[in-house]
């Protein structure tokens, strides 16, 4: 029955396909869940809290006859700790929060434990979803930074832990430790999940992601999270006609691993047939950054008010960033998501034909140290507009480095993006 050899490196869907067909059993899988786990999470430190392996079997086979006929089957997925969870603490890195307990789970834990999920444990976050690292290194080289906010979830599912996992973003932090762990990452259009019982950091930004390793596996949780399990998910592979090329220096630096593989992936597109146009400096993309970064501050100051009344137990970056949203006039922020607005409908005017963008998830591979998660201004410019967005693994630079670029779709139109992003995916892998 259980042929398949390196089983907790398989994805999501593979792994229930092989279910339903009889050659893989769910304990199996994670039996090697917990292996891999066993073995790395020293040196990883993607987990904040967790089951034991005992405690996960004996409830999975407490309820065997629920998970068999689930649509998940009992396989683990883990959470990033600034998501509630019943069952365990939510404490949002920081020690504000230390042992908090949730009443209820979140409305996504509530969907995944429905659909046959089992919360496997809380991933690693950086505190409150900002910029200060948690204790998790990047599986691919343990001296860099995992990226951050969603750095334990990304790399538990990098590093063969689970294979699904949630965060968040309100910046980068989904997109980019995807990218710097090599992993697929999904972040929906804004207003597409629920985030109840999701601590919020900035309400026009915020948006619920995903970490698996195929497109395919995101396309089934989104069924999943859309509250449409009965439904089979999209399994198109769609081809582009026309992608606009966003290379790196219209939103700001990058490095020139991630430029040359910019100009692989171009040469990959044109040689398939499709259309690759780049912007004029006119639309304005780097301003996008800005307005971003001051929506992003206001906001904050007026979600964390009681931890502000706590600032001896915040970094001195969250701090900062809370002193400058209170000293913010209400008009810049006004103006700042008009602004955001207006360059998005220009986009729109300006390419009307295009069906993706193209960008670099990252401004080059995973910095070396872990004092820090890595820039985030690739990401901010199509998160102040509520786009969703996808970044891919398969570029690496020259030491073999994963290189993550981003297919970034209209909103509301998550669906066609991801048929899309599985034919690009296919050209990379």
């Amino acid at each position: 029955m259980n042929r398949h050899d390196n089983k907790n490196k398989m994805g999501l869907k593979q792994a229930l396909d092989a279910i339903r067909e009889g050659t893989l059993s769910a304990e199996s899988m994670i039996e090697e869940c917990f292996d891999r786990i066993e073995a790395r999470e020293e040196m990883i430190g993607a987990w904040q809290h967790r089951l034991s392996r005992e405690a996960y079997l004996a409830h999975y086979r407490q309820n065997r006859e629920f998970y068999e006929q689930s649509l998940l089957k009992g396989l683990p997925v883990g959470i990033k700790d600034i998501i509630d969870t019943a069952e365990m603490p939510t404490e949002m890195g920081s020690p504000i929060h230390q042992g908090r307990r949730p009443v209820d789970d979140a409305s996504c834990v509530e969907l995944l434990r429905r659909a046959g999920a089992i919360v496997l444990g809380k991933t690693v976050t950086t505190e409150f979803a900002y910029f200060r690292p948690g204790k998790t290194a990047n599986p691919c080289d343990p001296s860099r930074t995992p990226g951050g906010s969603s750095s334990g979830s990304a790399a538990a599912v990098a590093d063969d832990m689970v294979p699904m996992a949630l965060g968040s973003q309100t910046a980068a932090s989904v997109i980019r430790p995807a990218a710097y762990c090599g992993t697929v990452g999904y972040v929906g259009s804004r207003g597409e999940f629920s985030l109840r019982g999701i601590q919020p950091l900035g309400q026009s930004l915020d948006s619920l992601g995903m970490f698996a390793r195929r497109v395919e596996d995101i396309e089934l949780l989104r069924t999943v999270l859309l509250r449409q399990s009965d439904t089979a998910p999209v399994q198109t592979i769609l081809k582009p006609t026309k992608i606009l090329l966003v290379s790196g220096p219209a939103i700001g630096e990058t490095s020139s691993d991630m430029q040359a593989a910019m100009r692989r992936v171009q040469k990959m597109l044109t040689g398939q047939g499709v259309t690759v146009v780049e912007p004029g400096s006119e639309i304005g993309l780097a301003d996008l950054v800005t307005h971003h970064s001051v929506v992003m501050a206001y906001e904050v100051s007026r979600n964390l008010v009681y931890e502000s009344g706590r600032c001896e137990q915040l970094s001195e970056p969250l701090q900062t960033l809370i002193e400058t949203g209170l000293a913010m006039p209400r008009t810049d922020y006004l103006n700042a998501l008009q602004a955001a607005e207006a360059i998005r409908q220009k986009l729109l005017a300006e390419y009307p034909d295009v069906d993706a963008i193209l960008a670099p998830a990252a401004p080059g591979v995973a910095p070396e140290g872990r004092d820090n998660t890595g820039a985030p201004h690739m990401s901010r410019p199509w998160q102040v507009m509520g786009l969703p967005v996808v970044t891919l693994p398969g570029l690496v630079d020259t030491d073999g480095l994963p290189l993550g670029i981003q297919l970034v779709g209209q909103a509301r139109d998550d669906d066609r993006l991801l048929c899309m992003a599985r034919w690009l995916e296919s050209l990379l892998s």
